[in-house]
């Protein structure tokens, strides 16, 4: 009977997890393809150091040191190249690999941010937001770069 209740609670305890390990892997919205110099992520209170392979979710920070840069391709090919002294937000990914249907909202906090558009941006352009502390870009091309001077980190 012990060992009948033991299973019992092992096969609910593996429904439980399994989903909860797919909804991490899930929130993977790239990767770190190229990098020079010093960066980290900033996620949930912790800097991470970056390198080539490092997952990348929405929400995360890109922080690039000076001589730095960080090239991240995102599950839709976007190809995002940040270079140095640069602080990169990506506040929300979504993208469905069927459709080709989603939303890419990011933030140039400082710095520089060269874009090559991606399947998203190809299939609805209104989907596609890149912000800086003063402006918002709506992506209408498929190449191109942003440039943030001064101390705008700190504008709002």
């Amino acid at each position: 009977m012990r060992r009948s209740q033991a299973i019992r609670y092992a096969l609910i305890l593996s429904c439980v997890c399994v989903p909860a390990v797919d909804a991490c892997a899930a929130d993977v919205i790239g990767f770190v393809k190229t990098v020079k110099g010093t960066a980290h992520i900033e996620r949930g209170g912790q800097n991470l150091n970056v390198a080539v392979g490092s997952e990348v979710y929405s929400g995360d920070r890109i922080v690039t040191g000076p001589d730095s840069y960080v090239g991240i391709t995102l599950h839709d090919n976007t190809l995002l190249s940040e270079g140095a002294g640069s602080t990169l937000e990506l506040n929300n990914f979504a993208f469905n690999t069927t459709t080709y249907e989603g939303s890419l909202d990011a933030t140039i906090r400082r710095g520089s941010l060269a874009v090559v558009d991606g399947k998203i941006a190809k299939a609805n352009p209104n989907a596609v937001r890149y912000s800086t502390p003063t402006t918002t870009l709506g992506v209408r091309g498929t190449e191109f770069i942003i440039e943030v001077g001064g101390d705008a980190e700190n504008a709002r």
